[in-house]
């Protein structure tokens, strides 16, 4: 009985648990519901297809398309998006829409949150680009959103992978979004250069590329921020160019020179590398020495001269040639060109060099002295002329002054060209040698004796002649006597009448009639002589005056009155 009991509860437990395998296999056959998103497990690839189990009495299959080229393995768990249990091939699936499903929550709580979602650039769109955030998601990227610098080349972006913020979402159902991509960029450069700042110190070596020139240097990418390699900073020599020196897109070995983190500001460099060439300069140059160097850059002012690497002079236009006067460095030196100087001083602390070309030579004017005395008579070219005078070539880089006073005695010049042009060969003598003040005079008019003191001689105040009108003025009319001098009638003495106006008695001369005058006064130092005509007449009164009492006194020694005289 027992033994039959026993059989029988074996038969009853073998029987219920065949019908819970049943229960749990037609559980198992159920399918799952339409329009939800289920996990389908990999059972076979094909060429075409991706076949996989989810759950349905057939397995379903999905296009190798939509896996974008990354293909799962068999075994592989995939979601899907069940479109239809019953489709024409077994139930219809699509993980794109699954994807998109699950894409767009993401999208939707990046929003929130403010976090960064992943993206590729696929394409170029008016303004902007084409982002494919996964999902068949497609977002609007704006160009100025586009990178943290210019875009030069907008399809230099196209196929870039990035992290991109979700700047707008018009709808949680339609793929209308807006991202942002420079952002992202810049808040990754501000986490590097903060970590930058954080970890290099002044004098640490750093690695960067050459992102871009300009005048006064070059930027280098350091990681998505940038230092300045300063022109100055490339080399302890002369820099011209900055891309003598650097290439764009050169990867380089810099040291930090500056760090300014409030400014965000990071000095490079490269000469630093080297030791500087001013610690040793006194050790190999000295005032008075005489160096060679070439000319390596020229200015309004003068020219530089490198001694060596790092080591530049000035010579100042001044200190070119002891005799020239030179307009523009250029008209001495070319750049390139090997010169020999004299270093005049220099300031280590400032780094410059005072040198001077001229004082490898010798200075012609210590000399100059014994070679033009004054009262040497020499030949020379007209080689300048001005208002006050004439320049005189009297060998090369050596020019005498002729003053417009000094070219006649008796003539009045009042500019020079009237009486010389440029390139005229004339004699001169010297009459004042300054070699201190580098300076020599000389004229023309002292070649001859002063006619001044000949007229002096000739004719003393109180003397009269016979002179020719040569130009009449409104303060009197000017009178050349026979030897050339000329003198002026003062318009006060031009009538023995003093009632008469100067304007009536002046009608009654003309250029180049001749007149008889009184001479006044000569000043030789000035070389100026004042004739009068109403004293011309009153000279002329009384000497016949006394020529009459003299013929009177020979014919009768009777005495005769003033009246009587006056009166005959």
């Amino acid at each position: 009985m027992e033994e039959m009991e026993v059989e029988k509860e074996e038969a009853l437990n073998s029987k219920s648990a065949i019908q819970t395998q049943l229960e749990e296999s037609l559980n198992n056959l159920s399918n799952p519901e339409e329009g939800q998103i289920v996990e389908g497990e990999v059972i076979s690839i094909s060429e075409d297809y991706v076949f996989l189990d989810v759950g349905c009495k057939s397995e379903g299959r999905l296009p190798v398309a939509e896996f974008a080229g990354d293909l799962p393995n068999v075994g592989d768990k995939v979601s899907v998006f069940l479109v239809k249990v019953f489709g024409r091939n077994g139930p219809e699936i699509s993980k794109t829409k699954a994807d998109a499903k699950r894409m767009w929550k993401d999208v939707a709580q990046s929003f929130k949150d403010k976090t960064p979602v992943a993206g590729t650039i696929t394409k170029i769109v008016k303004g902007g680009y084409d982002v494919n955030l996964g999902g068949d998601i497609h977002a609007f990227l704006p160009i100025s959103q586009s990178d943290s610098q210019k875009v030069e080349k907008a399809e230099s972006l196209i196929g870039l992978k990035s992290q991109f913020y979700i700047e707008r979402l018009y709808s949680d159902n339609k793929a209308n979004v807006v991202v942002n991509r420079r952002k992202y960029l810049e808040e990754e450069i501000d986490a590097k250069r903060d970590a930058f700042f954080n970890d290099v110190k002044i004098g640490d070596t750093v690695k960067g590329t050459v992102k871009s020139f300009t005048s006064f240097g070059a930027f280098i990418d350091l990681g998505g921020f940038d230092g300045l390699l300063h022109i100055n900073d490339m080399s302890w020599g002369h820099v011209a160019r900055p891309k003598d020196f650097v290439k764009k897109g050169q990867e380089i070995e810099l040291k930090v020179i500056r760090l300014d983190p409030a400014e965000k500001r990071i000095n490079l460099s490269l000469k630093h590398f080297t030791e500087d060439p001013w610690i040793h300069f006194e050790e190999k140059y000295h005032v008075e020495d005489k160096v060679k160097g070439k000319v390596t850059k020229l200015t309004d002012f003068g020219a530089f001269i490198e001694l060596e690497e790092g080591i530049e002079g000035l010579v100042h236009i001044s200190e070119f040639s002891w005799t020239k006067k030179i307009n523009k460095p250029s008209d001495m030196v070319n750049v390139g060109d090997e010169v020999e100087a004299m270093i005049l001083g220099y300031d280590i602390q400032a780094g410059r060099v005072s040198l001077g070309i001229k004082q490898v030579t010798a200075n012609p004017w210590d000399s100059i002295g014994d070679k033009y005395p004054v009262g040497t008579k020499v030949k020379g070219k007209v080689v300048k002329l001005t208002n006050a005078g004439a320049f005189i070539q009297l060998e090369e880089g050596i020019d005498g002054f002729l003053h417009a006073d000094d070219i006649s005695w008796t003539k009045k010049v009042k500019h020079p060209g009237s009486e010389l042009t440029v390139d005229q060969e004339i004699e001169v003598v010297v009459i004042e040698c300054d070699t201190e003040a580098h300076r020599i005079k000389v004229g023309i008019k002292q070649l001859t004796d002063d006619p001044w003191k000949q007229f002096a001689e000739e004719y003393k105040p109180g003397s009269t002649l016979e002179g020719e009108v040569t130009s009449i003025t409104d303060f009197g009319i000017f009178v050349k006597a026979p030897n050339g001098i000329e003198g002026l009638v003062n318009k006060a003495n031009l009538s023995e009448d003093r009632d008469t106006p100067f304007e009536e008695a002046v009608k009654k001369y003309n250029v180049g009639d001749k007149i008889n005058v009184f001479v006044v006064e000569v000043n030789v130092e000035k070389g100026k002589v004042a004739f009068s005509v109403r004293e011309f007449k009153k000279k002329q009164q009384r000497d016949e005056i006394s020529q009459y009492m003299a013929q009177s006194n020979n014919e009768d020694d009777g005495a005769f009155t003033i009246g009587e005289l006056l009166k005959k």
